[in-house]
């Protein structure tokens, strides 16, 4: 364990700091002294291995723990850091922490809430064991805190983001006019965000600035290949900001060169095109090293200053503001229990090509290929590829959500489980999402060029060149017809459902069926 200064007087006080924690101001250092206060992190190695993480995730995990320690001990402060050799690989953070209390003995323990319902327990368990005082403090870092969004769900028979979003802009005072309208007169521009690159394909990309490994991220890139080189990813192309001051530069380069075309193809997809105009950022404010109110003030003044257009900052806002505050709200509201939740009896086990890529459909090839190299999918390739297909296969949602916890940079429980279980497979029976998001092949067809180059034929739902999403689109209606009637939301899709006639549906079935035995026995060994 590295401690900057040794022979001091017993702690006053052991500030916890955890990996997605990384905010020098936190809550949790208010009234921090550099003479009797000190700062605790660990990098546990259960973290890594209770789901099989990937490389790209942990290393930037690591790397940015470490660069955060280091500024810490620029400033004078005193650090106790657990690296992944200074303790057995089997112990978790919550063993290392108590270990650690037994030897430091502070006066008193404060961190601010952990994002992660386990966690949060296991530490107040440690520290109740102890007998020492603790503290934990509230996380500023967000818009809206458990307390306000209790008060927004109470009375609701059914929570909609839409209705949360237009409240925190008001509460905000973001994107409006003097008079407190919004701005253009409409809340969501999501119907101008939908467009298609069509037949040539995206032009002009300016790729995300890169941040090329330093000292410190080279040596964390070296343990990782040590210690979890068996983990699927790789980390020839790690180049994720792992500071604040890096997470700022990536700001200004998506606001300055993607922002403004991020609105109309945010969902479009291309193949060797893994960034498109998004923002890459998400990961950086869920580390903590980026404050939301600082990305969602830099978005509103491009707009006000002219260089980006209306739909675009709206639709960017809308997944910081909107989304990410709503399911944060969510996940708290409904936890622990969320997490076992499966509204749709879904049983098959996780195909095992999510692990590798090695599958013959192209869209999602590249969508996890992409994945696996970079640690980074865009949100539509999350819910209407990888997502999808789960969803119509009928994969356990658990097992969903544990891959894409698993496989993403960005991913932390509260913001991911309620995306995937909620949004992605509708487990939840419509506590995220108002309808199941499914589609057919084409779907995937009209958003992207995937279909182009692969051996499927999204217009087909049965016959050997059918497309699986089409024929597995199909045979989830069939198969979930009774409790979908009752969502008027998919009125339109049954229709077209009982337009089949039995010998269509029967075959239908029958190659879904054949096309999940043929996934079973493939994924029979792997996790």
């Amino acid at each position: 364990m590295d401690a900057t200064h040794t022979g001091h007087a017993r702690l006053r006080q052991l500030v916890v700091v955890l990996g997605d924690q990384l905010d020098h101001d936190s809550a949790a250092f208010e009234g921090f002294d550099a003479r009797q206060d000190a700062v605790w992190m660990a990098e546990a190695h259960p973290e890594s291995t209770r789901v099989w993480v990937s490389q790209p995730r942990i290393a930037l995990f690591l790397a940015a723990m470490r660069h955060f320690a280091a500024k810490c001990r620029a400033r004078g402060w005193r650090v106790h850091y657990r690296e992944l050799a200074d303790g057995p690989s089997m112990a978790t953070l919550a063993m290392l922490l108590a270990e650690d209390l037994a030897t430091l003995r502070p006066a008193r323990v404060v961190m601010v809430e952990p994002g992660e319902w386990a966690l949060r327990a296991a530490v107040r368990e440690v520290v109740a064991e102890t007998g020492l005082p603790y503290e934990e403090r509230e996380d500023r870092h967000f818009l809206c805190s458990h307390a306000e969004f209790a008060r927004h769900a109470e009375g609701r028979k059914q929570l909609r983001m839409e209705f949360f979003y237009r409240e925190m802009r008001r509460r905000h005072a973001v994107l409006l006019t003097a008079e407190g309208e919004p701005e253009g007169g409409e809340w969501n521009f999501d119907s101008e965000n939908r467009k298609s690159f069509g037949r040539g394909g995206p032009v002009d990309i300016l790729p995300p600035q890169r941040f090329l490994p330093d000292e410190i991220t080279a040596r964390v890139i070296e343990d990782v290949l040590r210690v979890f080189g068996s983990h699927p990813g790789a980390l020839d192309d790690f180049d994720w900001p792992v500071t604040a001051a890096e997470a700022e530069l990536a700001l200004q380069d998506f606001i300055e060169h993607r922002l403004a075309r991020f609105g109309d193809h945010q969902d479009a997809m291309w193949r060797g095109e893994p960034w498109l105009f998004h923002a890459r950022l998400a990961a950086a404010m869920n580390l903590k090293l980026l404050d939301p109110r600082q990305v969602i003030a830099a978005a509103e003044q491009a707009y006000r200053d002219g260089s980006v257009p209306l739909a675009s900052v709206e639709g960017f806002i809308r997944q910081i503001l909107g989304w990410r505050e709503y399911v944060r709200g969510v996940y708290w509201l409904h936890m622990p229990g969320y997490l076992e939740r499966n509204a749709l009896s879904a049983r098959e086990p996780l195909p095992g090509f999510y692990w590798s890529g090695d599958t013959d459909l192209q869209c999602l090839r590249e969508s996890i290929g992409q994945t696996l190299r970079y640690g980074y999918a865009h949100h539509i390739q999350r819910l209407m590829v990888t997502g999808l297909f789960a969803l119509l296969v009928g994969v356990e949602p658990k097992r969903v959500h544990e891959w894409y916890l698993a496989v993403y940079v960005d991913a932390v429980e509260w913001v991911e489980l309620p995306n995937t279980l909620g949004m992605s497979q509708f487990a939840d029976d419509g506590v995220m999402a108002s309808k199941p998001y499914v589609a057919s092949g084409k779907y995937i067809e009209r958003m992207s060029n995937y279909c182009r180059s692969c051996r499927y034929d999204p217009a087909l739902a049965t016959g050997p060149d059918a497309c699986p999403f089409t024929t597995l689109y199909w045979d989830f209606l069939l198969r979930h017809e009774d409790a979908l009637s009752r969502n008027q939301r998919m009125s339109m899709q049954l229709r077209n459902l009982a337009r089949l006639d039995a010998p269509r549906r029967q075959a239908i079935v029958q190659q879904a069926e054949a096309f999940r035995a043929g996934l079973r026995a493939a994924s029979g060994g792997a996790r």
